[in-house]
């Protein structure tokens, strides 16, 4: 049975219209944590988070997590790409993603981004929660 090592929370947007922010074509942060792993080897890290794109049915977007607190193509853990799915109404995009290889450090860093076509508006909610575990 695993033991709780740390959570954290990065809320950028807590309700719908917010940040209302054009996507890019280059990854934009939009959730950054540092889980403290007390340099336990290979913890159990979960990721999950929150973001509402509007834009034209079709339009694209990718979501990136990170380790690190920059981006970095070869830091990369995990890619969501999605399209909007529903015309002048925000879509709603939840994801689960896990660290299967986190390193054993004191605190690690994780960082969520997000790109996609201009057409489409960054319009929240926006959140990023991890939580590390022993193994």
């Amino acid at each position: 049975m695993g033991v709780f090592l740390d959570t954290n929370t990065s809320v950028n947007s807590n309700q719908p219209g917010f940040p209302g922010t054009p996507l890019s074509s280059s990854p934009e942060l939009f959730g950054i944590i540092g889980l403290e792993t007390q340099n336990v080897p290979n913890p159990v890290v979960t990721l999950h988070g929150t973001i509402g794109i509007l834009g034209d049915i079709g339009d694209t977007f990718t979501i990136e997590i990170v380790r690190g607190a920059t981006y970095a193509p070869s830091n990369v853990i995990y890619t969501l790409e999605a399209a909007v799915s529903e015309d002048a109404s925000t879509n709603i995009v939840s994801f689960v993603a896990a660290d299967l290889n986190a390193p054993a450090s004191p605190l690690t860093v994780y960082s969520s981004f997000v790109s996609g076509v201009s057409t489409s508006v960054r319009n929240g909610p926006e959140a990023f929660v991890g939580t590390a575990s022993t193994p």
